[in-house]
C-alpha cells in the first residue's frame, strides 16, 4: 500500500455555485497531488500546472471549528455521521468497525481557482458586503451564512499551540505549508482514496492489511470549507498525535485506502466535544482517533512509514 490515499469535512452542507471561470476541478487536482512525490520540489506550484480536517476541536478557553462540528452538544451518538471516530485498540488485522464515509461526489466540489484570480477576489469579513455583491447572494440566504462562518474561522486566533491558515489557492497553501514547515524539508501530501464506486454511507469496514505508521515530525489538515470556490482549512497541533494508513473492506465489497489519526492528549479539548461522547472517554483519559473522508488533504513532513506492531 503506497502513502497516497483519498477524507470528507461534513461542512460542505451548502452546495455554492461557482461562477464560470477557467478554474480546476476536484478531480483534476487529486489526480495531479497524486503524482507530488515524482516532482521536484523545488517549484511545487509547477506540479498542478498543467490543470491547475489533525481534527480541530474546540478548547477550553475558546471556540474552533471542528471536523465534525455539525453535530452539537445534544446530537446522538447514534448519528450514522458519528461513527468516524475509534479507539487505537480497534487498528488491529481482521477487525471491523462501522465506519461512515460521504458518498459526496467530489466532482461537483467548488472549484479550485489560481492565486491570480483568488487574489483578485475580497476574502475578509470587513469586506462581506462586496462578497456578496460580487457572487450576488443575498445577505440572509444560506449560501452567505456559510460564506461568513468560512469567513470567521479563518480569520479566527489559533489556540495556543495551534498553527492555522486559510488557503484560497493551491499556491497559498503550498507556500503556507512550506513555511511550516521549513523550506529545506520534504513533504507529501495523503488522502483517503475510495478504490471502488462507494455508494454507502455507513456500513461494516474489516481491516484488511496490518495498519501502517506514518511517522512525522510535523502535520497538517487541510479541510474543504463551504464556500463559492474551493477554501482550505489548514491546521496543526502541538502535542503527541500518530498518523496510520489502512486498507479496509466494506461488508458490500468496496474497498477502502483510508488516512487515520489519533490524537495522544486531549487534557485541552472542551469536554462536550462529540468524540468523547461516542467514545465513552473524556479529556485526557485517552486517545482520540477518527479517520479522514475522502476530500481533505493531510500534509506530513519527512514522513516514514511502519507497520504497526501490537
Amino acid at each position: 500500500m503506497g502513502s497516497w490515499f483519498a477524507h470528507c469535512s461534513f461542512l460542505l452542507y451548502f452546495l455554492l455555485v461557482s461562477r464560470g471561470t477557467h478554474s480546476h476541478s476536484w478531480k483534476d487536482f487529486v489526480s495531479e497531488v497524486h503524482n507530488l512525490h515524482q516532482t521536484p520540489m523545488d517549484d511545487p506550484v509547477q506540479i498542478f500546472s498543467k490543470q491547475a480536517h489533525y481534527d480541530g476541536h474546540k478548547g477550553k478557553n475558546g471556540n474552533r471549528m471542528d471536523d465534525h462540528n455539525v453535530h452539537d452538544g445534544s446530537s446522538s451518538p447514534m448519528d450514522p455521521a458519528l461513527h468516524v471516530f475509534f479507539t487505537v485498540d480497534e487498528l488491529k488485522l481482521g477487525k471491523t468497525i462501522p465506519i461512515y464515509f460521504s458518498t459526496k461526489d467530489l466532482s461537483n466540489s467548488p472549484h479550485l481557482l489560481s492565486r491570480e484570480e483568488t487574489d483578485s477576489i475580497p476574502f475578509s469579513l470587513s469586506q462581506f458586503q462586496e462578497i456578496l455583491e460580487f457572487f450576488s447572494f443575498p445577505k440572509h440566504s444560506p449560501q452567505a451564512k456559510a460564506m461568513e462562518y468560512t469567513l470567521s474561522q479563518c480569520e479566527m486566533e489559533p489556540l495556543k499551540g495551534e498553527t492555522k491558515f486559510c488557503a484560497t489557492s493551491l499556491e497559498a497553501m503550498l507556500d503556507s505549508t512550506r513555511g511550516i514547515f521549513g523550506l529545506a524539508t520534504k513533504f507529501q501530501v495523503l488522502t483517503t482514496k475510495h478504490l471502488s464506486n462507494h455508494t454507502v454511507l455507513l456500513q461494516n469496514y474489516t481491516i484488511l492489511g496490518v495498519p501502517r505508521v506514518v511517522a512525522t515530525k510535523k502535520m497538517l489538515a487541510c479541510h474543504t470549507m463551504p464556500y463559492p470556490y474551493a477554501v482550505y482549512y489548514c491546521h496543526g497541533q502541538d502535542g503527541d498525535h500518530k498518523l496510520y494508513e489502512l486498507v479496509l473492506g466494506g461488508d458490500n465489497g468496496e474497498r477502502v485506502e483510508a488516512v487515520g489519526v489519533c490524537h495522544v492528549d486531549t487534557s485541552q479539548w472542551d469536554p462536550d466535544h462529540v468524540a468523547f461522547r461516542v467514545l465513552k472517554t473524556s479529556p485526557g483519559k485517552s486517545p482520540v482517533c477518527h479517520f479522514f473522508p475522502a476530500e481533505n488533504l493531510i500534509w506530513v513532513a519527512s514522513p516514514t512509514i511502519t507497520n504497526l506492531v501490537a
